[in-house]
């Protein structure tokens, strides 16, 4: 986030003292401290406070403190005792509710008390052992000496505040007046600057005391040391497992990427070989050929016109072929009808060309789909069509092409399917093999089921382009 004066500095989160008591750490809280809400929020603390705490805090206190004294000479108050432990508990919880809803400061709760053990006088004692219990026991009591001393002094300034003010409207005339020995303009300025300095005391110190209270509940009330650091410990453990096994999960990646690079080199040089193979066994033969008859028939165009044309019909032949397997080498390269006409339009026609009665269901548009998704498509269903052809003893075989939007990427799923014998099997060195090359370096998935007498199901997902 910028400015026109530059980057501006992300605010800093605030801190107990910023809400509860912002007099004590800046001084332009402590001058404006008497009509801050901060210190109205703070002496409705104390006052609600000394209220709480001199009812159901004291109360609870001397009960525990009598009950835990009783215990070694009568164990009938073993009972009580734990009855209380409980209840100081509850005062707890309702202590944070109140210090949250009054100071606007979240108080963590603590751990649940350790399950008890079995056995009666185990289940018994279980409250006893509950160390958060006796804190919150402890809190009860400083609590409300916190809460009376700062409530009582916080009161008694504000009220000798009222009475200077007072004083000033009203005790002209009066023996304390002329009992100060000064003259009446000073007993005033004097008066006011008393009151000034009262009120401001007196908010410094709602702020302090309740703040105070708030620090006692988040020492007493909230989560121990041992808990925090058992949660940390758990956090860094989780983290940590966490972090083994992104590493696992890295370190697989980084050898199936390896894998599918290594594949994907592999295929690309049995492609190339494959090219040169058949541009030397075919066409380079053919237009061998044709330059031997193109010479037949240059050399004979004048004495033997009739066996010029016929080597001219046989260059005209091999001209025909050759652009043939020209065409079909090309296909094999990229097909001009993927790029001229997309996807379904091109598995349409390796449909078409084969000799197997073959169907194809597209579902939905696959234009979305990017273009090394939809090559690898391609050659995926021409390498399957071929082995239907060659090897499956087919009467039909089925392709369905869609988009699986719920994937994230998206992803292109292509099956191809038939009615053979079944028993395919990916071998090295084989088309499947190479095609599962192609598909793995673009992060796919390849998947042949092929049990024998069953048929063949092969089925490869690509993830689109984004």
């Amino acid at each position: 986030m910028t400015s026109d004066d530059g980057p501006t500095q992300p605010a800093k989160p605030r801190t107990i003292e910023d809400r509860v008591a912002p007099a004590l750490v800046s001084g332009q809280a402590f001058f404006r401290a008497p009509y801050d809400a901060a210190t109205g929020r703070a002496f409705a603390a104390l006052a609600v406070g000394w209220i709480w705490h001199l009812t159901g805090g004291l109360v609870l206190w001397v009960m525990v403190v009598v009950a835990a004294g009783l215990v070694p000479a009568l164990g009938v108050s073993v009972p009580l005792l734990a009855l209380l432990l409980t209840a100081a508990r509850w005062f707890g919880t309702a202590e944070r509710a109140r210090l949250t809803n009054q100071t606007g400061v979240t108080i963590p709760a603590p751990l649940p008390p350790a399950p008890a053990r079995r056995g009666f006088w185990s289940r018994l004692w279980a409250p006893a052992r509950d160390g958060r219990a006796w804190a919150a026991t402890l809190y009860a009591f400083l609590a409300m000496l916190v809460s009376t001393v700062f409530f009582a002094i916080t009161t008694g300034l504000v009220a000798g505040a009222a009475a200077a003010v007072l004083f000033v409207a009203l005790g002209r005339g009066s023996a304390l007046a002329q009992w100060s020995g000064l003259s009446w303009p000073a007993v005033v300025v004097g008066a006011l600057a008393g009151a000034v300095v009262l009120v401001w005391s007196g908010a410094a110190l709602a702020q302090y005391g309740s703040y105070l209270m708030v620090r006692l509940a988040t020492n007493l009330l909230g989560p121990s040391a041992a808990d925090v650091a058992r949660a940390r410990a758990a956090v860094a453990e989780q983290e940590t497992r966490l972090a083994e096994a992104a590493a696992h999960t890295a370190r697989e990646r980084a050898v199936v990427l390896t894998e599918s690079r290594t594949a994907a080199v592999s295929a690309a040089d049995t492609e190339r070989r494959r090219i040169e193979r058949d541009l030397h066994d075919g066409a380079q033969q053919r237009l061998v050929a044709l330059g031997v008859e193109l010479g037949v028939a240059r050399r004979l165009a004048d004495k033997d016109p009739e066996h010029a044309v016929a080597a001219l019909e046989v260059a005209h032949r091999e001209i025909k072929e050759t652009l043939a397997e020209l065409r079909d080498l090309v296909r094999g390269i990229h097909p001009a009808v993927l790029t001229d006409r997309g996807l379904d339009a091109a598995l349409s026609a390796l449909a078409g060309r084969s000799p197997v009665p073959v169907r194809v269901e597209v579902t939905g548009d696959l234009t979305s789909a990017g273009s090394a998704a939809q090559a690898a498509a391609y050659f995926v269903v021409a390498e399957a069509l071929t082995n239907v052809a060659k090897h499956a003893g087919a009467e039909s075989a089925w392709v369905r092409a869609r988009l699986v939007p719920e994937d994230r990427p998206a992803r292109l799923r292509i099956t191809v399917s038939d009615d053979g014998r079944g028993g395919a099997e990916r071998s090295p060195g084989s088309g499947l093999e190479g095609l599962r090359g192609r598909v793995a370096a673009l992060d796919g998935t390849f998947e042949l089921d092929s049990p024998p007498g069953k048929g063949t199901r092969l089925t490869v997902e690509v993830p689109c382009a984004s």
